[in-house]
């Protein structure tokens, strides 16, 4: 996100400004230097609204630039961490231009899921009968790189001794 002219730039959030969502950010940038490592880790900004009467959270690469949706200003526990960890797949999808993060079973992009309490990476499985929906991982406990898939790049053909 950045500023129009006229408008105050963005801020970054000051630790402790969101304890549910410092928390939650934590686990998700963790996840993140797993998954991609060489990104920075991402962080929460705040932006004021176009009236200027309230201010929006953001989560943003280090650069600033955030996409998706505000988080909104008052947060469960449980639905701090899949709100920050929906907010953060969205900018870094966008910043990748691929999905993130994938589950290295089915290489599908996977979503942020409260189950039975727990805020958890969700994948929906693969296309094949017998090939079901599971959790991946609690948000915050990726422990896997996947290097993406690169269903366009042709592949060599090797020659076989004759």
């Amino acid at each position: 996100m950045r500023a129009s002219s006229g408008r105050p730039e963005p801020r970054l959030v000051l630790a402790g400004g969101h304890p549910l969502r410092d928390e939650a950010l934590a686990a998700v940038n963790r996840d993140l230097a797993v998954t991609v490592p060489g990104l920075p880790a991402l962080r929460l900004i705040v932006c004021p609204d176009a009236d200027d009467l309230d201010e929006q959270v953001y989560v943003a690469l280090s650069d600033g630039e955030a996409h998706g949706t505000c988080l909104i200003p008052a947060e469960w526990a449980g639905e701090a961490m899949t709100a920050v960890a929906d907010a953060a797949q969205e900018t870094v999808t966008e910043r990748l231009w691929r999905a993130w993060p994938v589950c290295t079973v089915h290489d599908l992009g996977m979503h942020a899921r409260d189950v039975d309490g727990t805020p958890s990476w969700w994948c929906a499985g693969g296309s094949r009968k017998g090939d079901p929906a599971h959790i991946r991982a609690a948000i915050g406990d990726l422990d896997t790189l996947h290097p993406p898939r690169r269903p366009n790049r042709r592949r060599r053909k090797t020659r076989r001794p004759r």
